[in-house]
């Protein structure tokens, strides 16, 4: 796991409140790019945050546990972008939680606080209205039987390794198939996906 701070004192709370866990390995700064999950603690989204944020998943390209201060509803689908699948508030940011958002992550799915799954589902409504839009009213896909399976399950709340045993699918198998829904509804990552799934009535 790479960390990233937008001070000093960000950075020690981080390192302190993830040292007590065995199951999170804090990896040095030049071996970032090894990292399956980022840790990103600031106090907002500035112009430079994000700009950095985008950087980092264009050269890593992991998913990202975004630990803030102040997030305004606005500004959620620009740190989707940015391959944010986390968002903690710091105030509720304690060892415990942070430590289980970052192995969320890590197992591919995504957590974000109740009042911006709303913003996600209204995203998803602009994105239902555009792909009608271009189809003359018709959906232009449909999902296969996996993929409806596999959506199911992630709706119902279970992980990547859940959701594979359920199946009797690899791990890899489940990644997949859920990567072809997401890149064919041009979706950003699962909770996008799960979300659009039930506003479209898919599952």
């Amino acid at each position: 796991m790479a960390l990233q701070a937008a001070d000093p004192l960000s950075m020690a709370g981080l390192v302190g409140h993830l040292g007590d866990h065995p199951e999170v390995v804090l990896l040095p700064p030049e071996q970032r790019h090894l990292a399956e999950v980022a840790v990103v603690a600031v106090d907002r989204l500035t112009a430079e945050v994000v700009a950095g944020m985008r950087r980092a998943a264009t050269e890593i390209g992991s998913p990202v546990v975004l630990v803030v201060g102040d997030l305004d509803e606005s500004e959620l689908p620009t740190a989707v972008e940015c391959r944010v699948v986390a968002v903690l508030p710091k105030g509720a940011a304690t060892a415990d939680r942070l430590a289980h958002s970052v192995m969320t992550a890590a197992a591919g799915d995504g957590l974000m606080p109740p009042h911006l799954v709303g913003v996600l589902l209204r995203d998803v409504e602009r994105l239902q209205r555009q792909l009608l839009e271009q189809d003359g009213g018709t959906p232009r896909n449909r999902l296969t039987p996996r993929e409806e399976q596999v959506l199911r399950m992630m709706a119902e709340g279970l992980d990547t390794t859940e959701i594979a045993a359920k199946l009797s699918y690899s791990e890899r198998t489940v990644k997949n198939i859920i990567y072809g829904v997401t890149t064919r509804f041009n979706l950003r990552n699962r909770p996008h996906a799960v979300a659009y799934a039930v506003r479209s009535g898919l599952i």
